[in-house]
């Protein structure tokens, strides 16, 4: 059996990162809103390599915010890269959160264990990042340009689409709560489906 490219995994929100600090993270993906600050946890970490991206969790331009963008994910694919050349040397834990640890982070875990398991179909990638996160619901646009940028030609977005769809039969209170934060055209294309 081929060697896991990337240790342990671990995707959370900024309140929950406390909880880790002990956990010997190696690798942090923090994907922040422009203006948030850094967070203090942070400082009860051991040494880690740590790269924080800037961007909102939306999918469709809005005034005041700034959108996930294809250089944004070139950015955590090559990250990834990184980290899988590293873990060839050490065992890694990485850890990737966003605001809530639901949505630009799960996005992020599933395009890095998309490009670390090619012989991996989308939707086993896709699962594998439900069972990290059971509340997953990854950021739609990022997937797309994930998609094209690994040449999965659409079946991460498809396998995410399917995801959304078994979160809404789960929790169809998510269906309001999606649409309340512009993220509309994501529950539409889960129900159309």
């Amino acid at each position: 059996m081929k060697p896991e490219p990337i240790s342990l995994h671990t995707v959370c929100g900024l309140e929950e990162l406390g909880h880790h600090s002990t956990r010997g993270v190696t690798h942090v993906l923090s994907i922040l809103d422009p203006a948030w600050p850094e967070p203090e946890a942070f400082g009860t970490y051991d040494t880690h390599h740590r790269t924080t991206l800037r961007f909102h969790d939306i999918i469709d331009p809005a005034a005041g915010q700034v959108l996930p963008e294809p250089h944004d994910v070139e950015a955590i694919l090559r990250f990834g890269r990184d980290l899988v050349a590293e873990t060839a040397r050490s065992k890694t834990h990485l850890l990737i959160h966003c605001h809530a640890g639901i949505s630009r982070s799960t996005a992020a875990m599933t395009m890095l264990l998309a490009q670390a398991h090619k012989d991996l179909d989308a939707e086993a990638v896709v699962a594998r990042v439900h069972d990290l996160r059971e509340k997953a619901w990854p950021n739609a646009r990022m997937i797309a340009f994930a998609d094209e940028a690994l040449g999965r030609r659409g079946t991460l977005s498809e396998a995410v689409r399917r995801l959304h769809a078994l979160q809404l039969r789960v929790r169809p209170q998510l269906d309001a709560l999606m649409r309340g934060l512009g993220r509309g055209r994501e529950v539409d294309a889960a129900l159309a489906g």
